[in-house]
């Protein structure tokens, strides 16, 4: 089965931020020819920048990098009509996404000049799909997954700027107090912002903060946002890359058939310092490429149904309705 896949969450923006880094370059897991090889026809391409010195440089120079992709022959602006235009057969979609809303608003500038530099990337971009509030550090918006603060003043003026302007808000490395507030804030104003969770799996199968508690998961299921399965090894099991399919089987459980998909946060982990991490993913979630693979891996252990579903389906209808 030559199903399309779709994926929530890589980080090939920021590795293009090194100097010798290229397109190509099978350094990192969803390289363009990793990225044709697994038949990904949407890669969500993050804007990454550390909250800290130089942040919006950072998130600025990936939006211009996002800018020359799209005019790249290999790459086209995907949108939910034309993904299977004959010119885009052999082509990537792709739509950016901002991974911590320091990459257009460090911690000591006005909020105004942080949503100025916003517009800039959106103009940039074209489209700005979701936008994660805080890495894994707390920032002037809120806590982050390794925080236990929720959401701050500035985190609700941000929620006000996004509302109405059809862009997600992703839990994925939020605190679980900011997750929850975001919530509140969300039904207290009656906004109609769509959730995500991009690259994140389920606690109770594997215990790590970046995981999703029940509730949480549950309340992104309830309000049909979509949850992207991680394939690092820290978020599926660090011995056992057989238990994706259990966090697969617990998503099911919490009745999230129509929203599970691929966030598999593929990025640049060669250089990273805590070396006892060294792969940080399984050989059978490595790349891109393994798609077809997991897919197959899939459709004998649940069924066809499930593949059309996890691949691509929940993440186009995601779109669709955030699009019209």
């Amino acid at each position: 089965m030559n199903t399309i896949n779709i994926d929530l969450h890589c980080d090939l923006l920021y590795y293009l931020l090194r100097s010798n880094s290229t397109l190509d370059d099978k350094e990192i897991g969803c390289s363009l020819p990793y990225l044709k090889e697994g038949n990904v026809k949407l890669q969500v391409m993050a804007m990454y920048a550390g909250t800290g010195a130089n942040s919006t440089t950072e998130g600025l120079e990936q939006s211009k990098i996002f800018s020359n992709l799209i005019k790249n022959e290999n790459f086209f602006l995907f949108d939910p009509n034309n993904y299977k235009n004959p010119e885009n057969e052999n082509r990537v979609g792709v739509i950016a996404s901002i991974e911590n809303a320091s990459a257009f608003c460090d911690e000591n500038e006005s909020l105004d000049s942080g949503f100025k530099k916003l517009e800039t990337i959106i103009e940039n971009t074209q489209r700005v799909l979701y936008i994660g509030i805080t890495h894994h550090l707390e920032n002037r918006f809120g806590g982050g997954n390794n925080a236990t603060v929720g959401l701050k003043e500035d985190g609700k003026i941000l929620i006000d700027y996004i509302a109405g302007r059809k862009i997600a808000i992703d839990l994925a490395h939020t605190s679980d107090q900011l997750a929850y507030d975001i919530f509140n804030y969300i039904d207290q104003k009656n906004y109609s912002i769509p959730i995500l969770a991009s690259h994140s799996n389920y606690r109770t199968i594997y215990n790590n903060k970046r995981n999703l508690p029940d509730e949480l998961a549950k309340e992104v299921i309830n309000r049909k946002g979509v949850i992207g399965l991680n394939f690092i090894k820290d978020y599926v099991d660090l011995e056992n890359p057989e238990r994706l399919y259990e966090h697969i089987q617990y998503g099911l459980d919490l009745g999230g058939e129509d929203n599970i998909a691929y966030g598999a946060d593929y990025f640049y982990w060669k250089d990273h310092p805590d070396i006892s991490r060294h792969p940080f993913f399984f050989e059978e979630h490595s790349n891109a490429s393994v798609y077809p693979a997991i897919n197959k891996e899939i459709e004998k252990r649940f069924s066809t149904e499930l593949v059309e579903k996890i691949s691509h389906k929940n993440v186009l209808n995601f779109i669709e309705a955030i699009y019209q």
